[in-house]
């Protein structure tokens, strides 16, 4: 009788040990959710300390689930993100509804924190750049990297590569035209000068399309590209416009080539072909990509103003799943230098990632180079509707479960996914 008892002790507490051990940490990303941005920080921490995350695609807004222990869950309290622990048979009910053959749902496992670079001049504010505010938010750690670590190659050592507001074709912003007396443009472009004059290269515009192309063999050989704003279509005119001369005189110190349009090489782009260039340095554009045109600001609305997620299949394409996991589809827009891309000079290969409805506007887009990829999100900060040099940084605590935001931040957890489930 008592070997009985013991047997049955022993089975009870086998079957109470292997349903711990299939018990799961839940975190709904839908709008229960009370921080999605910090959610994203705890996938990333979990992924840093061995274990791996399985994104649940379409899901409750593209919810995340780890295993459960009283380490996660405490994390999860102290960053103020909402969990739910799940014992086995109802970890189980949820992984088989997600998994129906019949719903636009699906599971992709992160299975490595990836490393991430930010290039960033050394002069750079983490409040000028979207991505670095939902970094440091997030609390998700970052290496800063400039010019000499794009050329020498020290790129390759990370697997995700954030372009900061940036200027690749060595017009400085464009800017002369408002601040060429302010005192941070004549430090920048000196500081710039210096660089390119220290790595070997005549011109500022030399040098930094010559970083342009680093880039892109970077992404070739399976790096991960993220860029906002100026860092989108200015970096593609660079790569358009290599060994030829578009920038005027106060940029360079000569004149641009006199047929530089006609000298455009739309092969060597990633995104964009048959774009024309602005070449009046007053103006505060690059090309006709950029819709709608910086200057004069146009008269829009920021109440009225959304673009509108397209939903992909989570089946059969889970990269555009990824990137668009949202806990709404209509998202409110933004501004920047490059507010969004027009579509008629968007590559036939590019997936069109979101778009304001019934116009030319593209505000996000992904696409193939080599092993690699590249994404691109217009405007400058989702919570800084017509963001201003000297403007304050935008407090994320007020906007802890920004959708704007989140685009960003998917970006950063996709690196992590399987491979084979990176394919498009």
């Amino acid at each position: 009788m008592k070997r009985m008892i013991s047997g049955m002790m022993l089975l009870l507490c086998i079957v109470v040990t292997g349903a711990r051990a299939q018990s799961r940490l839940l975190i709904p990303m839908d709008g229960v959710q009370g921080n999605h941005l910090k959610s994203y920080g705890v996938a990333f921490w979990f992924l840093e300390r061995g274990g791996t995350v399985d994104w649940l695609l379409n899901y409750r807004g593209g919810s995340f689930v780890m295993e459960y222990s009283e380490v996660l869950a405490r994390e999860c309290r102290i960053r103020g993100v909402l969990f739910e622990a799940l014992e086995g048979a109802a970890a189980t009910r949820i992984y088989a509804d997600v998994q129906r053959e019949d719903s636009n749902t699906d599971v992709v496992r992160l299975e490595k924190a990836p490393r991430i670079a930010v290039y960033v001049p050394p002069n750079f504010k983490p409040w000028d750049d979207a991505v670095t505010l939902a970094l440091e938010y997030a609390e998700i750690p970052y290496t800063k990297v400039w010019d000499e670590d794009v050329l020498s190659g020290k790129i390759t050592e990370y697997d995700w590569l954030h372009l900061h507001h940036e200027d690749f074709t060595g017009q400085y912003g464009k800017f002369y035209a408002s601040y060429r007396n302010a005192q941070w443009y004549i430090s920048q472009q000196l500081l710039y000068e210096r660089e390119a004059h220290r790595l070997g290269f005549k011109k500022v515009s030399e040098e930094k399309k010559a970083v342009a192309r680093a880039i892109r063999d970077y992404i070739g050989q399976g790096g991960f590209m993220f860029a906002m704003c100026s860092a989108t279509d200015s970096y593609d005119v660079a790569l358009a416009a290599e060994g030829v001369d578009i920038c005027d005189v106060m940029f360079d110190g000569d004149p641009p080539d006199r047929n530089a349009q006609e000298a455009l090489d739309f092969g060597k782009t990633l995104a964009f072909e048959g774009f024309t260039l602005d070449m009046n340095p007053l103006r505060y554009e690059y090309s006709d990509i950029d819709i709608p045109s910086s200057d004069p600001p146009p008269l829009r609305d920021p109440n009225t103003d959304y673009f509108t997620l397209f939903e992909f299949s989570a089946k059969y394409d889970p990269v555009p799943s990824m990137l668009t996991q949202n806990h709404v589809n209509i998202v409110r827009g933004f501004m920047g230098q490059t507010t969004a891309f027009r579509k008629s000079l968007i590559k036939r290969t590019v997936v069109i990632l979101a778009e304001r409805e019934g116009t030319e506007e593209v505000k996000y887009l992904h696409g193939n180079f080599g092993r690699g990829t590249f994404t691109w999100y217009g405007g400058h900060d989702p919570e800084d509707y017509q963001h201003a040099v000297g403007d304050p940084p935008t407090d994320l605590n007020l906007y802890k479960n920004s959708p704007g935001y989140r685009l960003i931040l998917n970006n950063i957890l996709f690196p992590a996914a399987k491979k084979k489930q990176q394919k498009t």
